[in-house]
């Protein structure tokens, strides 16, 4: 009996080709609908073969509606697997995104413990719009001081 085996470094970049994949697949989606909510910038051209009033569209947008309420009775088994899919899409977006947040927080931690090395140079003259906001960097250096604790106690012998 032979044994299928997969070799780790085929299993890593055959799962790295699915993220590919599945990212290129999102940016395809969000451009999407990124390229239809634009503006179109000029005159558009109309034709009346291209007009539809409103009364026509919110009468198709009705009936689809009511089309798709009884979808669930006629394909159940569709139903079934649409709410599994979007489920399972709903936790790898959630997952995606904390792994996300996680890598922009190691990057700006690491850029901003950089910052200071790079500083050692002359500090440049702050243009008014370079500033920081004068709510920040208002600690004393009193306020920066470890609290006091008092003395330690010693146990009785």
């Amino acid at each position: 009996m032979l044994t299928a085996s997969l070799r780790p470094m085929a299993a890593t970049r055959a799962a790295g080709d699915v993220r590919l994949m599945l990212f290129l697949l999102r940016m395809a989606f969000w451009l999407g609908v990124v390229l239809v909510l634009l503006p179109t910038g000029g005159a558009q051209r109309s034709t009346t073969d291209n007009q539809v009033n409103a009364t026509d569209a919110i009468s198709a947008a009705s009936a689809t509606v009511h089309d798709l309420k009884g979808f669930c009775g006629r394909e159940p088994n569709a139903c079934a697997v649409g709410s599994q899919l979007v489920t399972t899409i709903g936790y790898r977006a959630q997952a995606g995104a904390k792994m996300l947040y996680e890598l922009l927080t190691e990057a700006l931690a690491s850029h901003d413990a950089a910052t200071p090395a790079a500083s050692d140079a002359k500090p440049e003259p702050a243009t008014p719009s370079l500033q920081r906001a004068s709510s920040e960097n208002t600690l004393t250096p009193a306020d920066l001081a470890p609290a006091w604790h008092g003395p330690s106690l010693r146990k009785a012998i």
